[in-house]
């Protein structure tokens, strides 16, 4: 019997992205600059719409940064931060000296609650020190709640950065994520919808913005025949090679799209009889998302059995799975900073599981896993 591994969520190649990277090396570009890195960002700027402008970095992780930055994040400043989320949403506060505070999640998509985002924003300014920026992030590639939390946002004047990592080809009410907040980033990390290898991009509106972000993305270095430097530079724009793969990968975004959320309705319509597991999925029609990774989260007290009881069993047939996030006012090194909320995030963190969900999951994957589920369930 095959019992090779299945990832949760593995790189998939569309076929053409070898062609890409080849005409990289024959015209020798292979520096952070190039026409795949043009074309890399024209492809996202016309997948995204809404005026998009797509400066290409090196990680979702450099375009937060980058972003902080450019909504002028500094040293002491206070940025508050969905809690319930990777730790990459939450570092590069830290890389600019300020102070993250952490909200907690609603119970419908899983993202930061407006409530408990709005007590947050109030009890800060109460201390004195109102809050320089939002980070929502839109969790498993799940919309967050996109009006409410506008809402809050622009009631007391921050901006948002909307973390748009996982969420690539998601949609709230037909506009695409990336695309709401002040400033917007995606990820193209290995286990990605798409990916780069690595690699990560900002987005913005405003063309100024895209060059300011390029520049400091290239060593913030002035117009000069010499090097010559005015600002605090970064080395975080994506090669032309990683940008490359990108290209061929935006080529079938749409096919890996669809064979997601196959992967999500295969677990749906699995899970649909069984007492005790709910599956995040959308709530409404307004709602679509990529389901980068199918979720779900066990009721122990009905089906007598855990999350941790189902990821040993899939482990044991060297099939890949992983407890949901770890919530950001939990982790050792974010325990000192404040955190607004109940427990929301806290019981999905002790509840939930990821389970397999790549684009390129075969039948026989699919068998093997339903294997599990029956004799588990």
């Amino acid at each position: 019997m095959n019992n090779s591994k299945i990832w949760l969520s593995s790189p998939h190649m569309g076929g053409n992205e070898q062609q890409f990277v080849n005409e990289a090396f024959e015209t020798n570009w292979v520096a952070p600059l190039g026409p795949n890195v043009t074309g890399f960002e024209t492809d996202l700027e016309a997948f995204l719409g809404s005026d998009s402008q797509i400066a290409a970095l090196s990680s979702g992780t450099a375009a937060i940064h980058l972003g902080l930055i450019l909504l002028d994040v500094q040293a002491g400043d206070e940025v508050i931060c969905q809690s319930f989320t990777f730790s990459a949403s939450a570092n590069p506060i830290l890389y600019q000296g300020a102070t993250p505070i952490f909200v907690d999640s609603e119970e419908e998509t899983w993202n930061m609650c407006p409530i408990a985002l709005e007590e947050a924003i109030i009890n800060r300014i109460e201390k004195g020190k109102k809050p320089k920026v939002i980070i929502a992030v839109h969790l498993y590639g799940m919309p967050f709640k996109v009006k409410e939390i506008r809402a809050v946002a622009n009631k007391y004047q921050i901006p948002i950065l909307e973390d748009s990592a996982e969420a690539l080809g998601s949609t709230y009410h037909g506009q695409k994520c990336g695309t709401f907040g002040d400033i917007g980033i995606l990820s193209f990390n290995g286990n990605k919808i798409i990916t780069t290898s690595g690699g990560g991009a900002l987005v913005t509106k405003s063309k100024e913005v895209k060059n300011k972000t390029v520049f400091l993305a290239t060593q913030a270095r002035d117009n000069a025949p010499h090097y010559q430097h005015s600002h605090i530079g970064y080395n975080y724009r994506l090669s032309n090679i990683s940008a490359g793969i990108g290209r061929g990968q935006m080529q079938v975004l749409e096919k890996h799209i669809g064979l997601r959320r196959s992967m999500h309705q295969f677990y749906h319509d699995y899970f649909e009889t069984i007492q005790g597991v709910t599956v995040l999925k959308e709530s409404n029609e307004n709602i679509y998302s990529n389901h980068w990774l199918s979720c779900i989260v066990i009721d122990a007290n009905v089906l007598g059995k855990t999350t941790e009881d189902l990821r040993l069993a899939l482990e044991a047939e060297n099939i890949e799975s992983r407890p949901l996030w770890k919530p950001m006012h939990l982790q050792p090194i974010f325990l000192i900073y404040p955190y607004y909320g109940k427990s929301v995030s806290e019981n999905l963190f002790a509840n939930g599981l990821c389970l397999p969900s790549g684009s390129n999951l075969s039948e026989n994957e699919r068998n093997r896993i339903l294997n599990v589920f029956n004799r588990f369930f």
